[in-house]
């Protein structure tokens, strides 16, 4: 049998369900692919390690990482039971993921009591708008640190 996009999104759309009728996190599921194998494959994960960022994603993130040696994941498609979240979403990109697809929607999410589409449109509003409040403050001392980076010629590009 031919592993092809159902196959991984029915992967994690399982691991999804299998969480979400278990008390290890929340009924999100994420599988990350790479030459048509399963490289991770992960549930949310937040109540049961007390950590907000256990996100499927993040998880099948880190794994794959993990066994691939490597923080950049070009090459690979990210299979999630359902739209990501802005987090997830920025790990996606910082990833390197060539592809994602999806199952349910941030209304979906939203309908079940996970309203990720809160923070897209807290994102989209000025910082003096938003639900928590942010400021910049030393940002002269705040540059250093990147300055030095700049000048660091053993760094590791990422």
């Amino acid at each position: 049998m031919e592993k092809g996009h159902n196959y991984f999104m029915k992967m994690a759309i399982d691991l999804a369900s299998q969480n979400a009728g278990s008390v290890s996190g929340g009924p999100f599921g994420a599988v990350i692919v790479k030459d048509s194998e399963v490289v991770a494959a992960q549930a949310n994960r937040v109540t049961v390690e007390n950590d907000p960022t256990a996100h499927a994603e993040v998880n099948a993130i880190r794994e794959a990482c993990k066994k691939l040696g490597t923080f950049d994941l070009s090459g690979c498609i990210l299979y999630t039971s359902c739209e990501p979240c802005p987090m997830c979403l920025a790990a996606a990109y910082w990833a390197h993921i060539d592809k994602i697809y999806y199952a349910a929607d941030r209304y979906d999410a939203a309908k079940a009591g996970f309203d990720d589409d809160f923070i897209y449109k807290e994102l989209s509003k000025p910082l003096s708008s938003r639900k928590i409040g942010i400021e910049q403050i030393m940002p002269i001392e705040g540059c250093i640190p990147f300055n030095k980076w700049v000048q660091n010629s053993d760094k590791i590009d990422y």
